[in-house]
């Protein structure tokens, strides 16, 4: 005869810390001494307090349950309360915040434990609740309402992890029941990210009317979660938290708050017959300004080779604009900031502006900022672009002694943070100056592999590529540079690229096309003017080139021509010779 296996209704409360790997990695013990002090001065004794036991317990959570669904709403509603008073003094990044989910069901009982899908079900809640928020079935707000000073806002009914059923969600208002009747409530916003901005993807809408397109829209959201996550300097909202906002109408300032985050990127999908669109918005979420948008317009085709190009080409687009952002933000600051964080943004926005004085104003922010912070990776980062910059541009006496102290700075950014993917990409834009060409290449490629949406890195490998006479290739890597980023700022220091593959390959007129589109978006950059005068002077030009010489002399009058031809780090002199044929070509004699 088959044991009798013991049922019993139960309610079931699942808590978790959010957050806690972050907060280990900063302090392990620290962070686990808050722990144990929360749960000693606060979580158990209320759990006992009402009528409750603690099933289990894991290293940042537990299960607990209760006879009386009552009892269990009341108990988390207490504990969040109380766990709040707890962080009002502590600082926000080392506060332990706790997401609750509770669920009533009936449930195996073996020994101490308890078995089955409800105490799944209430694992779930808890990972779709905020943080210091809790979340509940249809069955405990149907027992609970009306008996608290709370209210319940619908979330609608959620398909949920390994669960067969659809399950109804509900969040716990713990302001007031006036705040149901506003249709929600602020809730405890995300601990924050120290002095970053966070960054929030909400799901994609479903604008097709067929459901079956949801998972396209999910997997865009999903996708670009992934891929922005993959930035070292703007931490990225997780899935389960962005995915509560799912079918339901949002204020983004509100879902800023909520969620912790400076910027919010919404979007839709809308599929008809072959074609699909996809529109896609940056908003500030403290102002509710539009940073930056854009629409997408494919046919079908393969779908997923379709999300995959959309994923990609969105993630480049944003991330420029919120380094934009925040260098503007910085420097517009009444009291600056004296964070390591915003004096790099500071820095940043200083040396965009492209003068000797402000690259030395730049260098001067990033070494406050590396004495604040020495392990700060992206101070060193910045301070090695903007090294590299002021070689290039010569406004230093010794550039191949600044290019050395630019590759020192990268490779400490790099030792601090492997996983930097601009680190990787300045150390090897410096290397190639240094003419060390394969380890150019190489720093390049692995930035790209860690962030296959950093356009500015497929412009750095075509600048590699080209030095090494690899022009067909170069010619691939920086036109897919402009695919990922048309709008960018940096984007006339990647058109001469562009314009040398073309140049050295014979086609001319290309050459000349581009590298004039690159001295009209930035007259500064040198490589620009070269290729245009050379191109010019291939294409018998002479009345234009002689124009572009004339602009160049202006610039650097003590310049000799086989200097200037030689500026560029090729590998082989073959083709240095052929720029010094072009500006020959030109009429600069000498």
């Amino acid at each position: 005869m088959a044991e009798r296996v013991e049922r019993r209704l139960a309610a079931i409360l699942a808590a978790d810390v959010a957050g806690y790997s972050r907060l280990m990695e900063a302090d392990e013990e620290g962070t686990l001494a808050k722990l144990k002090a929360h749960r000693h001065a606060t979580v158990d004794p209320k759990i006992a307090e009402h009528h409750g036991r603690i099933v289990k317990t894991t290293g940042d959570g537990l299960l607990a349950a209760f006879d009386s669904v009552v009892d269990a709403v009341r108990c988390a509603v207490e504990v969040q309360r109380a766990i709040a008073d707890r962080n009002r003094a502590v600082p926000d990044a080392e506060r332990i915040v706790f997401r609750l989910g509770i669920n009533a069901s009936d449930v195996i009982v073996d020994g101490d434990d308890i078995y089955g899908d409800g105490v799944n079900v209430a694992a779930r809640l808890e990972a779709m609740a905020e943080p210091g928020g809790i979340c509940v079935s249809a069955r405990v707000r149907e027992d609970a309402q009306g008996r608290f000073q709370l209210g319940f806002e619908d979330m609608g009914e959620r398909t949920l992890k390994n669960i067969a059923r659809p399950v109804r969600v509900f969040r716990v208002l713990l302001d007031s029941p006036g705040a149901a009747a506003r249709g929600g409530a602020a809730r405890a916003a995300l601990p924050s990210f120290g002095d970053r901005p966070a960054f929030a993807v909400l799901p994609f809408t479903n604008m097709s009317g067929d459901p079956e397109q949801e998972y396209f829209a999910d997997g865009i959201s999903e996708d670009l979660i992934a891929a922005i996550s993959g930035w070292c300097r703007f931490p990225v909202i997780a899935r389960n938290s962005s995915f509560a906002y799912k079918g339901r109408s949002v204020d983004i300032k509100q879902a800023g708050r909520e969620l912790g985050a400076r910027y919010v990127l919404e979007g839709s999908v809308r599929k008809s017959g072959e074609r699909v669109r996809i529109t896609a918005q940056l908003v500030d979420a403290e102002t509710g300004h539009h940073v930056w948008a854009d629409r997408y317009d494919r046919n079908i085709g393969d779908i997923f080779a379709i999300q995959d190009e959309i994923t990609a080409n969105i993630a480049a687009a944003v991330e420029p604009e919120m380094h934009e952002m925040e260098e503007r933000r910085a420097a517009q600051a009444a009291k600056p900031s004296l964070a390591a964080y915003d004096l790099v943004q500071r820095g940043n926005w200083h040396h965009n502006k492209f003068t000797p004085a402000d690259a030395e104003e730049a260098q001067r922010l990033f070494a406050a900022a590396i004495e604040i912070d020495p392990n700060y990776a992206p101070a060193y980062a910045s301070m090695a672009y903007t090294k590299y910059w002021a070689a290039q541009m010569h406004w230093t006496k010794d550039g191949e002694a600044t290019l050395r102290g630019a590759q020192e700075f990268a490779r400490r950014a790099v030792a601090l943070d492997e996983k930097d993917a601009r680190a990787h990409m300045y150390l090897g834009q410096v290397s190639l100056w240094l003419r060390q060409h394969d380890n150019a290449i190489a720093e390049t490629r692995r930035a790209i592999e860690l962030n296959p949406s950093l356009a500015q890195a497929y412009s750095v490998l075509g600048y590699a590529l080209n030095c090494v006479g690899d022009f067909e290739e170069a010619l691939k890597t920086v036109t897919h540079s402009l695919r990922l980023r048309p709008n960018d700022r940096t984007l006339a220091r990647c058109l001469p690229a562009l314009s040398l593959a073309h140049y050295q390959l014979g086609a001319y007129d290309r050459a000349e096309e581009i590298a004039r589109r690159a001295v009209t978006m930035n007259p500064i950059y040198w490589i620009g003017h070269q290729m245009l005068a050379a191109s010019l002077g291939k294409l018998g030009r002479t009345q234009e080139a002689a124009a572009e010489l004339a602009e160049i002399r202006r610039r650097e009058p003590d310049i000799s021509r086989a200097a200037y031809s030689g500026r560029l780090p090729f590998r082989d002199p073959v083709y240095v010779e052929r720029i010094e044929d072009g500006l020959i070509k030109a009429g600069w004699s000498g």
